[in-house]
């Protein structure tokens, strides 16, 4: 992703490409040969995959705060991750979101800090030239909520710095305008813990007191702007805030514990073992700090299985290591499973029946969940996204691995096929379409509170998503009619959501190919003709951004709003080009030549190994804000490519 190169903005003339002649057959099956004994070699003996799950530095870098903060420094550990911090700098010194993408403010700040920590002085050419960036974009007091927060426990800026967040929020009625329901689970589980570590004003051991003055551009007692007016609604809460602040001193001391009390309850009983609150970094490490700012020792058995979690996401390599904002098993299990079906579904069905079993043995069922608030007669079903995350299961995930199983045809799968099922229709949205987690989670205007300056609050219907569940119920409908209104409303929104241009926008990977390809592949599985606008648009968009190489790639600028990026790139990538070529095949055309000009991509780029090697981030975990390295998708997705390009092609 480097931004000062030119984008293409003309498509490859594919009728005189030499690369968009058809491929030998012997060539194309010698790569989804070495592609699948590679795939196959990395499942684990309980029969899932789980790849690395990589994001931004601030996850690293905010390892090593917590180690500060608690004055609990592995040494080793920390020296790694500063060799990690040090590796990924943009050539200005700044740290990005995403690999090779601008500079990002925050997260810039909190690695300048945890380098600071590490020993690195200031007077050492990448941290003067990381500070002076820093500066130019107004200082730190210009950073996150989150990251302001932070900085608050290290009382580098003081506590009028962000959002007045009391812990009294656990005590609103649910018909209160904000209400935990009201947020995603992401938020939620953040949120809470957090909100125990900013009314009881946490404050960081620090023991090297370590401090970032020099980050700010106006002494941060004297900063009078961390909380710029973005819209009228946006002031309307600072005026609110405003006002909380001056009455929390008449708060009973009773309410509050009763607050607190309430705060610990909710988030212990969704500690989730070695797990951990959510799931996910922010959530484990707020539960984690605010267990042990309330007392509690560091050896009770929940502030012993909160660091066990924490430990659990290190990756420690020979000469660095960073943190993962969580773990991927089932999401990279359900997708290797589609890519080995396709390769060879008797061959691999030994290796696919152990996934299957594992899956099966973490499927959900009668556990307590937030996403009962709303459906508390809905019967469970789903998967979570981790290894265990019964609180929240995911309906993404739950669509891919019931839509595999389905596709399998394997004994002892069809209890789990239809629970899943049955789960996805019952988590439908009132416009048709789904959220990851949640039902009707549209609360919109809450996006305009000071603390969500990230602006991602909530967990709206996606196109993307509601794709994946599209897929499962049109084939499981085949069989089962009682799916089909609930497929029905489903279309219908998607149909709403097609982009002018044909595309449509990809919120959970990068961007507009991905949710393209999403679509085309659960309208395969309707009876829609591949006449109908939705596919012929959509197909002559993919073509349209193919890049002159034959194969295909977008830029994350294509969430900012920036139309130069929308299905752009600077080079190709091949889980891009997976995903544009399995679209293209979706929508009939097998036998175009972008088609065959991306297949030669894909061989063309295999490595040795049988695998690809894709440098850039693949998914957004929240657009704008923060992004995701899947490590599993260049290793998956162009084995299903090739293998759909070679059935397609046996069946004429």
């Amino acid at each position: 992703m480097f931004t000062e190169s030119p984008i293409e903005t003309s498509s490859p003339d594919m009728s005189n490409n030499v690369s968009s002649n058809r491929p030998a057959l012997g060539v194309l099956q010698g790569a989804i040969e070495r592609a699948q004994s590679s795939l196959l070699g990395l499942q684990n003996p309980a029969g899932y995959w789980v790849f690395e799950l990589e994001a931004d530095c601030t996850i690293p870098a905010e390892y090593i705060m917590m180690m500060h903060y608690l004055d609990d420094i592995d040494e080793e550990l920390q020296r790694k991750i500063a060799i990690y911090l040090r590796s990924r700098k943009n050539p200005d010194g700044s740290y990005p979101l995403f690999t090779g993408g601008p500079g990002d403010i925050s997260c810039s700040v909190k690695v300048y800090y945890a380098l600071k920590m590490a020993g690195d002085s200031i007077h050492a050419p990448h941290m003067k030239q990381l500070r002076e960036w820093i500066l130019a974009q107004g200082g730190a007091a210009r950073a996150n909520v989150f990251t302001r927060i932070a900085l608050a426990m290290f009382e580098q800026l003081p506590w009028r710095g962000v959002p007045y967040i009391p812990v009294e929020i656990m005590l609103f009625p649910s018909w209160f305008p904000f209400h935990l329901d009201k947020v995603s689970y992401w938020s939620r589980t953040v949120m809470v813990p957090l909100f125990i570590l900013c009314t009881l004003k946490a404050k960081a051991k620090n023991p090297h007191n370590i401090d970032i003055l020099e980050l700010f551009v106006v002494h941060p007692d004297e900063e009078k702007h961390y909380f710029p007016e973005r819209t009228f609604l946006n002031k309307c809460f600072l005026v609110l805030d405003k006002l909380g602040r001056v009455t929390e001193p008449f708060i009973p001391k009773s309410m509050r514990q009763r607050a607190i009390d309430k705060a610990l309850a909710w988030f212990t009983e969704r500690l989730n073992g070695e797990d951990g609150l959510g799931a996910i970094f922010p959530a484990m490490v707020n539960a984690y700090e605010a267990l042990l700012l309330l007392g509690f020792p560091k050896d009770h058995p929940n502030v012993v299985i909160a660091r066990q979690a924490l430990e659990k996401l290190l990756v420690i390599n020979d000469n660095d290591a960073y943190c993962q904002p969580c773990l991927s098993p089932v999401w990279d299990t359900g997708l290797a499973s589609l890519a080995l079906l396709e390769a060879d579904k008797q061959g691999n069905a030994n290796s696919l029946g152990k996934a299957y079993d594992w899956l099966k043995s973490v499927q959900l069922s009668d556990e307590p969940g937030d996403w009962r608030v709303s459906k508390p007669d809905l019967a469970g079903g789903g998967w979570a996204f981790q290894f265990a995350n019964p609180h929240y299961p995911d309906v993404d995930d739950t669509a891919v691995i019931a839509f595999s199983m389905a596709e399998s045809s394997q004994s002892g799968l069809d209890e789990s096929i239809h629970r899943a099922t049955r789960w996805i229709v019952g988590m439908q949205s009132q416009n048709g379409g789904y959220g990851a987690f949640d039902v009707d989670n549209t609360y919109y205007y809450l996006n305009e509170i000071p603390f969500a300056d990230h602006g991602a609050l909530l967990d709206p219907p996606t196109v993307d998503v509601s794709a994946r569940c599209a897929m499962l119920m049109a084939r499981v409908a085949k069989d089962h009619p009682e799916y089909l209104p609930a497929l029905e409303r489903t279309i219908d929104y998607i149909r709403s959501e097609q982009e002018a241009d044909g595309s449509w926008f990809g919120r959970w990977g990068t961007n507009y190919i991905y949710g393209t390809w999403s679509v085309l592949l659960a309208l395969e599985q309707t009876h829609l003709p591949k006449t109908d606008p939705m596919y012929t648009k959509a197909a002559a968009w993919l073509k349209s951004v193919q890049r002159e190489d034959g194969g295909w790639g977008e830029d994350n600028l294509s969430y900012h709003d920036d139309q130069q990026y929308r299905g752009r790139y600077h080079f190709s990538t091949a889980f891009q080009t997976a995903w544009a070529v399995l679209g293209l095949i979706a929508a009939g055309e097998v036998h175009s030549p972008e088609v065959s000009a991306g297949i030669d991509y894909l061989l063309r780029t295999q490595q040795a190994n049988g695998l690809w090697n894709d440098p850039c981030f693949t998914a957004p975990g929240f657009p704008r804000v923060f992004y995701l390295k899947y490590h599993g998708y260049d290793k998956f997705f162009p084995l299903w490519a090739l293998a759909r390009y070679r059935n397609e092609l046996a069946k004429q």
